[in-house]
């Protein structure tokens, strides 16, 4: 498992020299810092050079690591780690992903696609039928699975731990007699759990439309028992608009 493989003085050599999927019968990467060393001191590699290559939020910015210095510093996980992080938060995140992985091994899952911009469309969900590899420790479990050369993979954490984030589609059609500016917030509830609210449009509500988005749950749901529709209009309007929604289609990322 490479965990950050480095950029400088590696990207680009010859395989001998680094990390390479000729050197195991299974190598797996996570790539968390994988911007140009010049001039954004991106620390990792970018090119895939695995069996499977995940590339969690894109590969370049993890999510937390932009905090202002000093709340970073003084972080949970004390001064010194806080320092530390601080100089090299993205780059250090792989072995926080790898290490959270070993607690949820159902989370972390990579979803192949060309990029990370194809993945934030519908492009590459839900996995396929043969399913979608684990990010860390758990995904030797996709050995043998693949075909093609290199695999490049795409999923988003949370900002910090627990950083596993399960992934939704979440489809509303809205009901009401008129159009109104605001936004739509989902909140999902299972048999495994509930998330929090997620707001999956902002705009101008027309009813009868149909609103589709992603939600990256903090939680495995499992079988969805209940959804919470809450709309808000951006300023107070005299007229008391009233929105419904005639149906929500949920969609698991695992399973489809």
């Amino acid at each position: 498992s490479g965990l950050d493989p480095a950029q400088p003085y590696f990207q680009g050599t010859p395989i001998e020299v680094r990390l390479d999927k000729s050197d195991a019968e299974f190598v797996d990467v996570i790539h968390t810092d994988s911007a140009p060393t010049i001039p954004y001191l991106g620390f990792g590699m970018g090119p895939a050079i695995g069996h499977l290559d995940f590339y969690p939020n894109g590969g370049k910015q993890m999510p937390g690591c932009g905090k202002n210095p000093v709340s970073q510093i003084i972080d949970l996980d004390g001064i010194w780690e806080g320092t530390r992080d601080f100089a090299a938060c993205n780059h250090l995140r792989s072995y926080k992903y790898y290490s959270d992985s070993i607690i949820y091994p159902d989370g972390f899952l990579g979803y192949a696609c060309p990029s990370y911009d194809v993945f934030e469309t519908e492009t590459c969900f839900p996995c396929p039928s043969e399913g979608c590899p684990n990010m860390g420790h758990f995904a030797d479990k996709f050995k043998g699975k693949t075909t093609n050369d290199f695999v490049k993979l795409y999923l988003n954490t949370g900002e910090a731990k627990d950083f596993a984030l399960w992934r939704y589609k979440v489809t509303v059609t809205l009901s009401g007699k008129s159009k109104v500016k605001g936004y739509v917030n989902i909140a999902l509830y299972g048999s495994g759990g509930n998330t929090k609210q997620h707001q999956i449009f902002q705009g101008t509500l027309q009813p009868d439309n149909t609103y589709t988005s992603f939600i990256d749950a903090e939680v495995n749901i499992g079988t969805v028992t209940k959804v919470k529709f809450l709309w808000n209009n951006n300023w107070i309007n005299p007229t008391f608009p009233k929105l419904g929604a005639t149906t929500i289609t949920v969609q698991s990322g695992e399973n489809g």
